[in-house]
């Protein structure tokens, strides 16, 4: 691995500006010229897609709950690999993970990484209990190099003076920030996250605001200085990057609705399809009237509801979808994909028609129906993975399903999460496979083998017919 300056940006908390924080000092170094390699711990789209935005190039999602350790080693290794520098922003708190030991936790990825942490605290209505706070994580596992603080919330003067003095001479650790409480409007926030950079309205001008928030607050050498220090760990891993490369004539053509309702797609996922010999082709639902040739489609999470009215305007993009469907195109779908894939999404009582490939109606509520990890089986009705594969993924959906009765077996499973009843996740239809579970290239390595094979097999099909 090369000896590349690393750091982890984390907090005692979920919401005390990580995503905001991150992208700044992201964009910060960049305009001093350096290359940063960005990583988002867990399995969230939208606070990665700001990274990737920040940082010039996409943002990785490393996770230990999906991913096993060796993944994750070699992902960052070869992703980070000519970077002169990695961030890697955590979620939650820095101890928090799926149980009381905080197993999965960002302090455990950090340790995995030999990555030390810049721990964000909150300064609201404290002051020398603060320090206690940052005493206690550091104690909490000493094998977790907290490099420095951010006080967040603060007030400056003499609510942040005292602070520091505390925390310094309790713990020895250095303050290497401190931001007092901001104004929301760059940033707007959706459901428990920000909004997707792909809806912004100004994505250059709220990433310049976050690079001068972190210019004018935070120690931005000391920020360096620290994620030097990782530079002299041995990194314990080794990595050949050479892979099997398939020859152009034999590549098959794989279709990404990718526009403003549509955005969630893992990079590794595109990139595990290429490197299984697929041509990616970018698709818009908005916009385009009709699929061009393909031998398979993806289409992604998203917010379908924000785009309901002009998805069900593109009435010759929605036929066009079914007839395909119809036709054996194999067509993979997640969340927002899976909704659009049905007949309808009614969204504050009215009814938008969908593409209707699935005979199937989805509402969306006002409070998420399921989210968290997913734990699957792929059984016999699963038309790309095999029967008995164990998936680990995601879901965050507000979207339930109705009038169901005329379904296929699911094509999973559930053993964690709530899928589509609790019970099973993936409705089949001929080549289609849609559920609301998000699955990970990494976490799943046998989904993009069996996307491409699926694909090879409806190309031969369709050039001799």
């Amino acid at each position: 691995m090369p000896s590349i300056p690393r750091l982890v940006i984390s907090a005692t908390r979920g919401g005390l500006g990580k995503t905001t924080l991150s992208i700044g000092i992201t964009a910060a170094w960049r305009k001093l010229g350096r290359r940063i390699a960005v990583f988002k711990k867990g399995p969230d789209f939208i606070d990665a897609g700001w990274l990737g935005s920040a940082a010039g190039r996409s943002c990785y999602n490393l996770d230990l709950f999906m991913m096993e350790r060796e993944r994750i080693l070699r992902s960052f290794y070869l992703h980070a690999d000519g970077a002169d520098g990695a961030l890697i922003e955590g979620n939650r708190g820095l101890f928090d993970g799926v149980d009381e030991s905080g197993s999965y936790s960002t302090a455990r990825l950090a340790k995995l990484l030999q990555t030390p942490v810049a721990l964000i605290v909150d300064c609201t209505k404290s002051s020398s209990t603060v320090a206690a706070v940052v005493l206690g994580c550091r104690q909490f596992d000493t094998e977790v190099a907290i490099g420095g603080v951010i006080l967040n919330n603060v007030s400056p003067g003499r609510h942040e003076t005292v602070i520091r003095k505390a925390i310094e001479q309790s713990s020895g650790l250095r303050v290497i920030g401190a931001v007092p409480r901001q104004r929301k409007g760059e940033f707007p926030e959706r459901h428990m996250g920000l909004t997707p950079f792909q809806e912004h309205p100004e994505v250059e001008k709220a990433i310049a605001v976050s690079a001068a928030m972190a210019e004018k607050y935070l120690d931005l050498n000391a920020l360096w200085e620290i994620s030097c220090e990782a530079s002299k760990q041995k990194f314990p891993v080794s990595v050949d990057p050479s892979s099997g490369i398939v020859e152009e004539k034999n590549r098959v053509v794989v279709g990404v609705i990718r526009d403003t309702a549509f955005q969630f797609y893992y990079p590794d996922n595109l990139e595990a399809l290429e490197q299984h010999g697929a041509v990616i082709k970018e698709i818009n639902a908005l916009h385009d009237r009709t699929l061009p040739e393909l031998d398979a489609l993806y289409i992604g999470g998203g917010f379908p509801e924000t785009q309901a009215a002009a998805l069900t305007e593109n009435v010759d993009f929605c036929r066009s979808i079914k007839d395909a469907a119809e036709n054996g195109l194999p067509i993979y779908a997640e969340c927002g994909g899976l909704i659009y894939l049905g007949r309808s999404l009614t969204v504050d009582g009215k009814i938008y028609p969908m593409a209707s490939v699935l005979p199937i109606d989805f509402v969306l509520e006002k409070k998420p129906q399921a989210h968290g990890y997913t734990v699957l089986e792929a059984n016999s009705a699963s038309p790309f993975l095999d029967k008995g594969v164990i998936i680990k993924g995601h879901e965050f959906h507000y979207s339930r399903p109705t009038n169901t009765d005329n379904l296929q077996p699911t094509a999973y499973r559930m053993t964690r999460g709530h899928g589509l009843d609790g019970i099973g996740d993936g409705y089949v239809y001929k080549n289609v496979l849609a559920a609301y579970t998000h699955l990970h290239a990494l976490a799943t390595p046998g989904w993009a083998e069996a996307m491409v094979k699926k694909a090879t097999e409806y190309r031969k099909l369709r050039l001799s017919g």
